[in-house]
């Protein structure tokens, strides 16, 4: 397949995936509703690139385009930007594509060291290490790493240690507490490194190999694209970091995506649903399909516009309503905030100290939530204390909610979940 027609590959594996149409509902439904382009996030690009590069280290072939398999099935092609495959002694078989640093004058500035390893990671055939490299298309989402280059850099790693993950230039390092990742690792998210793994463990196994590798991935002008988010205040350093839990970027055009919301709640309507669910994301709608049984056709991708969900459920109400999302953006609910994009509201740690405060924290508890890193972390100092502050946040959103519902005969429950999808925090059903 030719470089151009790879996206019109990847893009049709999600249509199939999204489904008929809008009537199906759900997210699939809204994001097709919408009229938005979907793209792929840093994740589903590293993973990709990973697993290009690993290829080549054992086969000496890139392939390109190359396929991958996201969470949720779809099997992406994305077509590779850059490859290089550097050898032991030298030989060093240079495939780069508009690539400076690995083709025309510049490659004749590279060292020895650049581009040999001569040790025991060296992998089969004297091939020290295989890079891919694949660019980032955000869709129609206005996302900063939007045309990014996303490479992967894989070398042989010692037996037995699985798949080693490292920051190279361009990705940032957690040096903070209250992430989901530990202090000192590479800011490479858990659902990406599981892509990753179960990428590199699909290649090993096509190749009766152990897939013990280190993984190394950078992001060209990471550093610099990383100012523009919240990185630098989370203590993300260095860099960007490598997100995603489907590997598809939902694209919020806010008109176009409020009235997918809108038509979400139609059908849902029209299909006789007493009970839907607006979700944050793909995590959360998880949560609420294994906590209520909700059908498809029941579940808002409300995203980070609850006031949406909320305004057209009271002009057209259903019975029950669930919202769904992480404790952070909850928290802004809870605060009164109907979007809850970062770009226009923000986790107030002050707010959530008073709350603390109010669950029977003392002084120096409510001190810590106030510094807290991040809303994860205040949460977890909570629930160590045994405070239930995640419990008190859903209460708060609920309120919210109520009171924009206020008049319509639609009941509220929320639930309040972490990264990984657990439960920190719940309101039972109120309302009318």
């Amino acid at each position: 397949m030719a470089k151009a027609e790879a996206g019109t590959a990847a893009g049709a594996g999600v249509e199939a995936a999204a489904g008929p149409g809008a009537e199906a509902g759900g997210r699939a439904g809204q994001l097709k509703s919408s009229g938005l382009r979907h793209g792929w996030t840093t994740g589903a690009c590293a993973t990709a690139a990973t697993k290009a590069a690993y290829t080549a280290l054992l086969t000496g072939e890139f392939p390109d385009p190359v396929s991958i398999t996201l969470p949720k099935g779809q099997q992406p092609a994305f077509a590779l930007a850059a490859e290089h495959l550097a050898t032991n002694d030298l030989a060093v078989n240079d495939l780069a594509v508009n690539d400076p640093a690995t083709s025309g004058p510049a490659a004749n500035d590279l060292t020895a060291e650049d581009l040999t390893t001569r040790d025991r990671t060296a992998g089969p055939s004297g091939r020290a290490s295989a890079m891919a490299a694949v660019v980032k298309d955000a869709g129609d989402d206005p996302d900063v790493t939007h045309g990014a280059l996303i490479r992967s850099t894989v070398r042989a790693g010692e037996p037995g240690t699985g798949v080693v993950f490292r920051a190279g230039p361009g990705v940032g390092t957690v040096t903070k507490a209250g992430l989901p990742l530990p202090v000192g690792e590479p800011a490479i998210n858990p659902v990406p490194r599981q892509m990753i793994r179960d990428a590199v463990a699909e290649v090993a196994a096509a190749h009766g190999c152990s897939g013990d590798v280190v993984v190394e991935i950078s992001v060209d002008h990471g550093e610099e694209i990383a100012r523009s988010t919240w990185n630098p205040r989370l203590g993300i350093l260095g860099g960007l970091s490598i997100l995603g839990t489907t590997g598809i970027v939902v694209p919020y055009s806010c008109s176009a995506w409020i009235d997918s919301i809108r038509r979400g709640v139609d059908v849902a309507r029209a299909a006789g649903r007493t009970h839907v669910a607006g979700c944050t994301g793909s995590t959360s709608e998880k949560v609420a399909v294994a906590v209520h049984g909700l059908p498809e056709d029941a579940l808002l991708d409300m995203g980070d516009f609850a006031g949406a969900v909320l305004k057209y459920l009271k002009r057209h109400p259903v019975p029950r309503l669930t919202i769904a999302g992480g404790f952070a953006k909850l928290s802004k609910l809870a605060a009164g905030h109907l979007d809850l994009h970062s770009a226009r509201s923000q986790v107030d740690k002050g707010y959530l100290a008073e709350l603390a405060r109010l669950g029977g924290a003392d002084g120096a508890l409510a001190e810590a939530v106030a510094a807290a890193n991040t809303g994860l972390e205040a949460v977890q100092l909570c629930r160590a204390a045994g405070v239930p502050l995640g419990d008190l946040v859903a209460a708060a959103a609920r309120a919210t909610a109520l009171g924009v519902l206020v008049g319509s005969p639609v009941a509220v429950d929320v639930i309040c979940i972490d990264r990984a999808g657990t439960i920190v925090g719940r309101a039972e059903p109120l309302g009318p």
